[in-house]
């Protein structure tokens, strides 16, 4: 029996190690919409206004048909590594897509954190040409599969 109790140990853990890798969508899902509901109403009327503003590209004519918002905070390993999928992202011509860095330790940027329930980063959501969120990933995700997300509105 004294050979075996590493198991008991180690086997729950592995269980609930899976688990987690599992729900981590979910949980930051659930921590996504708490944050929302802590926006107070002043400055969820000031983003609201902030993104009729700068991404409802139909209204404001840019010419850009998307807007991807990278929440991270520049310095993460997995943040660094999204910097060149997201100028890949920047210089297509077809979709033309608005890429915006927002930096979650610049205080400025805690209103639309809130707003938009950021609980890990990087954190990417794009934007529709109205300025509706579309899609959002938390993590890294490769150039091709973050355009194929723009694809049903071209």
């Amino acid at each position: 029996m004294k050979k075996y109790w590493p198991l008991f140990l180690i086997i729950p853990l592995l269980i609930l190690l899976v688990i987690g890798i599992l729900s981590k969508n979910t949980l930051n899902d659930f921590i996504s919409e708490k944050m929302k509901e802590q926006t107070s109403t002043a400055d969820s009327v000031s983003v609201e206004q902030f993104i009729e503003l700068n991404y409802n590209h139909a209204q404001n004519k840019s010419g850009f048909e998307f807007t991807l918002l990278e929440f991270s905070s520049g310095t993460c390993a997995i943040c660094k590594q999204m910097e060149p999928v997201l100028e890949e992202i920047h210089q297509l011509e077809n979709p033309k897509v608005k890429v915006v860095f927002l930096n979650i330790m610049q205080p400025e940027n805690l209103p639309q954190m809130k707003f938009f329930g950021i609980s890990a980063v990087p954190l990417q959501i794009v934007l529709d040409r109205e300025g509706k969120e579309i899609y959002r990933h938390y993590g890294f995700i490769s150039a091709p599969e973050l355009l194929s997300k723009f694809a049903p509105e071209v």
